[in-house]
């Protein structure tokens, strides 16, 4: 990874910014919750004590709730009329179900009653009591009528009161209609509300149970109270919708809507509203839309107001962006008794709003922190990697592969860590350029140096084997003069090399076809490698290379002398020439033993070698000849190299020539 993408992953860091933000809005958002809710209680609590204050008339206990119907009721004895309030049927124990309805002229009633086994027997027929039959009391203040409802078939039915109601204002007989079917039988009738029944109680008798009548004591009858809804209109504070419930949750009165007063072209949009949910509202309580209707509110937070705790509840508004909080307090007497619960519903764009934006404010500045801190590490990055790369390109050229010095290094003269490294590697490659150079010259001063000592050596052993010799001492003066002969021949080497050196830099360049080059040597080389094979791989265009022909065939004569010495008599050497872009690729291959690992990338260095210390026909070799031909293709501006064949059949020399700088003319 580079030095700029690291400094890119540690400004990331500043990343952070943002996500501290986004923990402080969200705290933000909590608290501005938490102090509307705390708002909306104390208000709620405050409303509640009103009812009380004000002699509001609340339940005193629990009864029957009565219904508005949403269509009109025939009294038939079948629940379709029924079916919108069917989800809010009062229970009768576990033997049935009980719907009361009124509208502006009666009051309804429908029982479902299961029963499985059919005892029935008419009203007035002397056995009634023992069958199945349901006794129905009907209350008004403290006034109570008793009836006894039974048939002995489906239908309708006259029930006739127990007791002598006449006096108290109360019908001698109820009329309505029984059905049966396979689980139980349903009644259905209807009251006058002239009568100003106020209460009721039921007592069902099942002949063939074991078990016994279920009584429902008389009960008040509770409903949606006009007048008391309009007390609450005038104490419930604007904007929020109040609703008072009675002690089984049953509504008894409304004031107030979920209507937002808000601009609505101030209204989140889906984008600033999705990233107010994910991002920074806390968890939503379930919303109930069917609420708003019923007529009894059995949700958690009514349950738990019932049980004398305050309730608090968040939910989404039907309006996109709005929130609703709903705040459920308990409703007392002036003696402590629980009467009911009071609800307020506020909805509001507020809370969202404020949120939305101090996050996108946030955002917007941690942004732009982000950016100039990203801007600024990235420049910084920049020039830093700017300048270690001129560092690594000075580096490099500092130090050619012959090991000369060939340039000065940048940053120098800065006073940072930088120029400190500098400043280390220009001394380095000082040191190194002098050393170098002192090997460099070594073998032409050896050879200067060994020449005026190997004359005398060698005049000496002539005037000794003149001097008279005994036999015995022969031997050994002619091991002494083969000894001043391989001297002689490695000094002549040594010379030649440094000659040769001298003659690759003097060199003069030429435009020429290189594919005819190789073809003449590779002509000459048969003869010579005999009985050895001479296989040849040419291009069919001619290939121009401007350089110097000889020099390109005395590297190859380099080349195809190391191929000789390895190669076996049976063996083959190959030479090929192919273009690749803008170099041309000589190839020198032969069957042979393979290079050592190790040596692959030091065998073009100067007195580096992998033969024996005699090598063949028992001359000595230096390793002078591969390193003639780095000097050569380097001077062609390319590189050489070595490398074991992939089948493991030999060892390729490969020469890569871009061609010699052409001159200017000045």
């Amino acid at each position: 990874m580079t030095l700029r993408r690291k400094l890119l992953l540690v400004a990331l860091c500043t990343l952070v910014l943002p996500l501290v933000g986004l923990l402080y809005v969200r705290q933000m958002e909590t608290l501005l919750r938490r102090g509307q809710a705390q708002a909306l209680a104390a208000s709620a609590h405050a409303l509640a004590r009103s009812l009380v204050v004000v002699g509001a008339a609340l339940p005193k206990s629990s009864g029957w709730y009565v219904q508005r119907p949403v269509d009109a009721i025939t009294v038939d004895g079948y629940g379709d009329d029924w079916g919108p309030m069917t989800p809010w049927a009062q229970p009768l124990g576990d033997r049935g179900r009980l719907m009361l309805a009124h509208d502006d002229a009666w009051l309804y009633l429908f029982a479902s009653i299961r029963d499985t086994t059919r005892t029935r027997r008419d009203a007035d027929a002397p056995d009634a009591m023992r069958a199945d039959h349901v006794l129905l009391t009907l209350a008004r203040g403290r006034l109570l009528c008793t009836y006894l409802i039974a048939s002995a078939a489906p239908g309708g039915f006259s029930a006739p009161a127990l007791n002598d109601c006449r006096d108290d204002g109360f019908p001698d007989h109820v009329n309505g209609q029984w059905q049966d079917d396979g689980s139980g039988y349903r009644i259905e009738l209807r009251l006058p509300r002239s009568l100003g029944v106020n209460g009721l109680g039921l007592s069902v008798h099942d002949a063939d149970a074991a078990t016994a009548d279920l009584t429902e004591p008389v009960r008040p009858l509770l409903s949606y109270s006009r007048s008391l809804s309009a007390e609450l209109a005038q104490l419930a504070p604007d904007g929020v919708q109040a609703r008072l419930l009675g002690p089984h949750a049953w509504l008894l009165a409304t004031a107030g809507s979920l209507r937002t007063h808000e601009d609505p072209h101030r209204r989140p949009g889906w984008l600033a509203y999705t990233i107010y949910r994910l991002l920074i509202a806390a968890p939503f309580d379930a919303a109930q839309p069917w609420t708003q209707d019923a007529p009894r509110l059995d949700t958690p937070q009514v349950r738990e107001a019932l049980a004398g705790k305050e309730a608090i509840s968040w939910t989404l508004g039907e309006q996109r962006g709005s929130v609703i909080l709903s705040v459920t307090v308990p409703v007392r007497d002036a003696h402590g008794v629980l009467r009911g619960a009071l609800q307020l519903d506020q909805a509001s764009l507020a809370v969202p709003l404020l949120a939305n934006r101090a996050l996108f404010a946030l955002l917007l500045a941690s942004l732009g922190v982000l950016l100039a801190a990203g801007l600024v590490l990235f420049g910084f990055a920049t020039r830093l990697s700017m300048r270690l790369g001129r560092l690594r390109d000075a580096a490099e050229r500092a130090q050619a592969r012959d090991g000369r010095h060939s340039g000065a290094f940048p940053s120098h003269d800065d006073t940072d860590e930088l120029g400190d490294l500098a400043r280390s590697f220009e001394r380095l490659t000082q040191a190194v350029a002098g050393y170098t150079d002192y090997l460099r010259t070594l073998a032409s001063k050896l050879s200067h140096e060994l020449n005026t000592p190997l004359a005398i050596v060698k005049s000496s052993l002539d005037n000794l084997e003149h001097a008279g010799l005994p036999e015995h001492a022969r031997p050994y003066l002619q091991r002494a003069r083969d000894g001043v002969t391989r001297m002689g021949s490695l000094v002549r080497a040594m010379s030649e090399a440094s000659r040769m050196e001298r003659a690759i830099e003097a060199a003069e360049a030429e435009t020429f076809d290189l594919r005819e080059v190789v073809r003449g040597c590779a002509e000459g080389y048969r003869e010579l490698a005999a009985p050895r094979r001479i296989e040849l791989e040419l291009p069919d265009a001619p290939v121009t290379l401007h350089g110097a022909p000889e020099l390109i065939a005395q590297a190859l004569d380099k080349l195809f002398g190391n191929a000789v010495s390895f190669t076996p008599e049976d063996g083959w050497i190959r030479l090929g020439l192919r273009v690749e872009g803008d170099e041309a690729l000589l190839e020198m291959a032969n069957q042979g033993p393979p290079l050592p690992a190790s040596m692959q990338d030091r065998l073009f260095d100067s007195l580096v070698s992998v033969r024996e210390d005699r090598g063949h026909e028992g001359a000595t070799h230096l390793g002078l000849g591969l390193y003639v031909v780095r000097l050569i293709v380097e001077r062609h501006q390319g590189r050489a190299e070595a490398r074991n064949l992939d089948d493991g059949s030999g060892v390729a020399f490969t020469m890569r020539l871009r061609g010699m700088p052409r001159e200017r003319l000045s």
